[in-house]
């Protein structure tokens, strides 16, 4: 699977995600684009999930035509979410093409 790193999302997450190819938006140079314009383009890229700590984008953008998954984390702080790694990966796993999936951070 190609995940895409929305920027704010830790780095540590992707040392758990071996059997997968992780890639930041910033190094994509795609750090500036709004969410609809680096949803596109990370669609075009090939990539198959978005992981996002943006709370707001599943307001803002309807994934019915997507070809890309969205999975948003609660929180986005690594030391919340490194307990919650494999709820993480569980969901990474279960995203489908146009689908949200939010995975709770506890505070």
């Amino acid at each position: 699977m190609l995940i895409l790193f929305d920027h704010g999302t830790p780095r540590g997450i992707a040392r758990e995600l071996q059997n997968h190819t992780v890639k930041l938006a910033k190094e994509e140079g795609w750090d500036t684009l709004s969410n609809g314009e680096l949803l596109a383009a990370a669609e075009n890229a090939g990539f198959d999930v978005l992981l996002t700590n943006d709370q707001g984008i599943a307001y803002q953008q309807n994934l019915s035509n997507r070809k890309i998954a969205v999975v948003i984390l609660g929180n986005g702080q690594w030391p919340l979410i490194k307990p919650m790694l494999d709820e993480v990966i569980v969901a990474l796993e279960a995203a489908r093409p146009g689908s949200f999936i939010v995975v709770e951070i506890p505070d």
